[in-house]
């Protein structure tokens, strides 16, 4: 079997199907489907058996709630495929994708491939990665931007990377803290204008309701990332995470100090003046003024 499936399902009673019809609509046929049911309360546990009786690749597991890292590791630990792939239940895959991604897996361990953002929102935007190859995971961190897209649902992995790498339970942002320790086990990643993930909006998601504590774990993710690939353009990524977990949580920055070039490439006009006010200010006097200002 060449390609595991794996969608977690908590509380998508209105979106699953949607989700499952765009995986048994690929034009793909070699993959295997791994619902894990998260002790949904919801009509989705029915929904999953009823599809699994339909089709011999889908299976399901059910399980007590454990939280999304905890499913995936569940579906990793019963997936047969060469290679893996995540889907979240609210989203879904134009129907051709797999079919244009798998024939490029055999020169790489990681395919990451286009997504379309917050689709049917305001904010909706198609982001391509470019066609790219990458031996070295700083490179693809960096040049690539990774850091920047670090979700895991428009990927495919090659199985054998997760033998020693599970998603963090008890957590949230997990995906950010998982691709780093991915992609070092990796010898080569390609991105690609191929196929397309569409993200589906959540407004009770944790992106969009993410608490100072919450938002502390996602900068937490990064400080492991910076200690193996820094530069100023990704500095200034996560200083604006930092500004915004001593704004909701009141505590001093985590983040070390670091002179920034206001003029490296890839800085919009607001991040260098920020590296501007950063430099002249020094990072606790300006995320002392951030904590203090009214926030409507």
């Amino acid at each position: 079997m060449k390609l595991s499936i794996i969608i977690p399902v908590y509380r998508n009673e209105t979106t699953l199907e949607r989700c499952l019809l765009s995986i048994l609509r690929q034009t793909f046929c070699d993959w295997e489907l791994i619902m894990v049911d998260d002790g949904s309360p919801d009509g989705c546990p029915e929904i999953c058996d009823r599809w699994a009786e339909k089709d011999s690749r889908c299976l399901v597991i059910h399980k007590d709630n454990g939280g999304l890292s905890d499913a995936r590791n569940a579906g990793l630990q019963r997936a047969q495929g060469d290679y893996v792939t995540f889907v979240d239940a609210d989203d879904y895959v134009s129907s051709n994708t797999y079919e244009l991604l798998m024939p490029m897996l055999s020169e790489c361990d990681l395919l990451e491939y286009p997504i379309y953002c917050h689709y049917g929102s305001s904010r909706q935007r198609l982001l391509s990665p470019g066609e790219n190859c990458y031996h070295e995971p700083g490179e693809y961190w960096l040049k690539g931007h990774a850091y920047e897209h670090s979700y895991a649902c428009n990927k495919i992995f090659r199985r054998s990377l997760f033998q020693n790498i599970k998603f963090p339970t008890g957590r949230v942002f997990e995906d950010m803290a998982t691709l780093p320790l991915l992609i070092q086990e990796a010898s080569c990643i390609r991105t690609t204008n191929s196929g397309c993930y569409y993200y589906v909006e959540n407004t009770g998601g944790i992106t969009s309701t993410a608490t100072g504590k919450e938002l502390d774990m996602l900068l937490q993710a990064h400080r492991i990332a910076m200690q193996h690939w820094c530069d100023d353009r990704y500095y200034m990524y996560v200083f604006n995470i930092q500004l915004d977990v001593c704004r909701l949580t009141g505590q001093p920055p985590q983040l070390p100090a670091r002179h920034v070039n206001p003029f490296c490439k890839g800085l919009n006009m607001r991040l260098r003046i920020k590296a501007i006010l950063l430099n002249f200010l020094g990072i606790n006097k300006l995320c002392s003024i951030q904590t203090n200002i009214p926030h409507r």
